[in-house]
């Protein structure tokens, strides 16, 4: 099978309960994952923690150390997001594992998706937006530095921009970022990827839609990556606190369609993290996740 899905309980458990919207969705994803048989509870892939000397290779052994230590600063748990214990840093530990288990597993031509991570707020010295650490980052230095690929694309289609993940590839050749995110959105500080493309507020399906197929089958066929992470975040959903834009539920399910379909066709693997997702309704964001999985399933699983 080329189609893997990477999950574990404390995704939702390990968060604290002021913090459990929208962290919910990852329990919700999986349940639908198993109500629609889009795959068994004996198939998904359940991580364990993180070796600390693979998350070494992206982030500071100080920061590091004070992030498992809980030496992090009242200001720096704030600027993270999060007010920090060890569950909470376990749970950050398996996320990322998650996302390198998923980037192991993964066939050429194959797909496999974390149902959480995304983290791609966190730099290399810190956290920051609920993001403690860079799940898709450890990733991709992980292959490069076992050799299983050489060029490695990561495509993050958050409203946010990927700061963190700019600020960690700055100087690698080897990684493109490519970031396309709210020009009016958090962070106001932008860095600075390989490709942004700062998008307008309340722009609908067609434009978006135009803009991506430009910008990313210009970026394919430029860079000619072997791999590709996608951060596949929804919260550019019109329906969304958050992120100012106007994309509809179809928007996205087109989205991640274009996106998974240019990876089939140059036989490219591909690992998926889910990003975020801010409706009120948290059925809303559900919906807007299992698009990718639906399709990944579709194009991949059978």
């Amino acid at each position: 099978m080329s189609f893997f899905v990477a999950y574990h309980p404390s995704y939702i458990h390990a968060v604290p309960s002021t913090h459990r919207f929208p962290m919910e969705k990852y329990g919700l994803i999986y349940e639908q994952l198993l109500y629609e048989g889009i795959l068994e509870e004996a198939h998904f892939l359940e991580p364990n923690l993180l070796d600390l000397k693979i998350a070494s290779k992206v982030h500071t052994k100080e920061y590091l150390t004070k992030l498992v230590n809980l030496n992090c600063t009242s200001r720096e748990q704030r600027v993270s997001g999060f007010v920090h214990n060890q569950q909470l840093i376990e749970r950050e530990f398996r996320i990322m594992e998650g996302t390198r288990l998923c980037a192991e597993r993964v066939e050429n031509g194959g797909i496999a998706l974390n149902i959480a991570g995304g983290t791609h707020h966190a730099y290399t010295n810190r956290g920051e937006g609920f993001c403690l650490l860079n799940d898709q980052a450890i990733a991709a230095q992980w292959l490069l530095d076992e050799q299983l690929f050489k060029r490695i694309l990561i495509v993050d289609l958050d409203v946010h921009q990927g700061n963190g993940t700019a600020e960690i590839f700055k100087n690698n050749p080897n990684v493109f970022t490519f970031s396309m995110h709210g020009k009016a959105n958090y962070p106001m500080h932008k860095e600075e990827s390989d490709r942004d493309i700062h998008l307008e507020t309340n722009l609908k399906d067609k434009d978006y839609l135009n803009i991506l197929k430009s910008e990313l089958t210009a970026i394919l066929d430029s860079f000619s990556p072997d791999f590709i992470f996608y951060q596949c975040g929804v919260d550019i959903l019109e329906t969304d606190k958050l992120g100012k834009l106007s994309v509809s539920q179809n928007g996205i399910r087109l989205r991640d369609e274009f996106v998974l379909n240019k990876g089939k066709e140059r036989n490219i693997p591909i690992v998926c993290s889910m990003g975020g997702g801010y409706s009120t309704n948290v059925r809303d964001i559900v919906n807007a996740h299992m698009h990718v999985f639906r399709l990944a399933h579709q194009l991949f699983g059978k």
